[in-house]
């Protein structure tokens, strides 16, 4: 799961899509996964950096995980070969 390439990332949590225009605003966390994201780690070691630092069950991530990449991929930023 990759982020598009054109997908421009701002160090405060801001996304532009210039494909339609769009832009999105990050929590902090989404942020840190998005920038985990970019070093090419699996869902699993992404999981595993998230659960270390912040204290949440691993079910609640997984989910909340889940839910964000659907977001992705449902507003495009994701390439379309790439599964969540």
């Amino acid at each position: 799961m990759k982020l598009k390439k054109n997908i421009a990332v701002s160090d405060t949590g801001y996304l532009f899509n210039p494909s339609t225009g769009e832009s999105f605003a990050l929590n902090p966390i989404g942020l840190e996964i998005l920038v985990l994201m970019k070093q090419d780690l699996s869902p699993e070691a992404i999981a595993g950096k998230i659960l270390k630092k912040y204290n949440t069950e691993k079910a609640t991530f997984e989910k909340d995980y889940a839910d964000f990449m659907a977001m992705l991929k449902l507003n495009l930023l994701l390439d379309d070969d790439e599964e969540t």
